[in-house]
């Protein structure tokens, strides 16, 4: 079982970030790796005091002793300084030891290339969303990842939101650009609806939470309903009502075409942002 093998592994996270944070908040509420079997790296004084006194776990300002005999390191850095710690940590990490990146625009064949000849590598993809444990995260296993490997990562990051897994890195572009720049869209939804609330007379902070509100009901029913959104669109505009017209609003608007065009834009975008791009 792959609970009761995570149990028993040790899992190191490289930064203390506030995707690191999210994580490592999300595994010990669910259960999944007890606390001291949980460590994180991080030069930062202030997250490593923070880390230790919110999780009770173990950490340290040297990458290279936080992944000694770790089962499992979670890369949490920026991909901006993401070789150099791949490069920093290398030799210090066990044989049997699996590598799962979080870093935008790293690629398998690159983290592998920095690592021993064999070295296992999942690459994953979450969002934001993760903080509040509503994420969205991609994975795609390396060419030396086992079955296994995909499912422990699977079970750390079903901590902070749904997993989907792919057999090929190139969907993880996609995935950028749908739920990775996603989040960014709905808060313009969100402030634009908002706006349009105070406009018709609503106080700020009414419009505001209303407007976030309506996102989040409605992206629960779509979840926990498995409707089709059209249908669950129709159930709300009766004949001659106000969504109706308002949907009418939004199809003169351009709205459906200007969100598909976001998400390929994001999309073009992240393959150009990726290893050499």
């Amino acid at each position: 079982m792959v609970d009761d093998k995570l149990k028993r592994m040790t899992v190191a996270f490289i930064g203390g970030g506030n995707m690191g944070e999210a994580l490592i908040g999300g595994i010990l509420d669910a259960g999944s790796v007890p606390k001291q079997h949980l460590r994180a790296s991080d030069k930062r004084k202030v997250r490593r005091d923070h880390l230790a006194e919110h999780f009770g776990i173990g950490v340290f300002e040297d990458n290279r002793e936080a992944v000694k005999g770790a089962d499992v390191v979670v890369m949490a850095v920026k991909p901006q300084i993401y070789d150099t710690v791949v490069d920093e940590i290398s030799s210090a990490l066990s044989s049997s030891a699996v590598l799962i990146s979080i870093a935008a625009g790293k690629s398998i064949a690159g983290t592998e290339a920095r690592l021993r000849d064999g070295a296992r590598v999942v690459r994953t993809m979450p969002n934001v969303n993760s903080l509040v444990r509503e994420g969205a995260t991609a994975i795609v296993g390396g060419s030396h990842a086992t079955e296994d490997d995909i499912a422990i990562t699977s079970k750390l990051f079903e901590c902070v939101g749904i997993v989907r897994t792919f057999d090929d890195e190139v969907h993880l572009d996609a995935v950028t650009g749908l739920s990775g720049s996603g989040p960014a869209f709905i808060f313009l939804v969100i402030e634009a609806l908002a706006d349009a609330g105070v406009k018709v007379g609503l106080s700020r902070w009414d419009a505001h939470d209303l407007a976030a509100q309506a996102v989040l009901g409605a992206a629960r029913l779509v979840i926990q309903t498995q409707e089709h959104t059209g249908r669950l669109k129709d159930m709300v505009c009766s004949p001659g009502g106000t969504a109706i017209a308002g949907i009418s609003a939004l199809e003169q608007g351009g709205l459906r075409t200007t969100l598909i065009n976001a998400v390929e834009v994001a999309t073009r975008r992240s393959r150009e942002l990726g290893d050499g791009g």
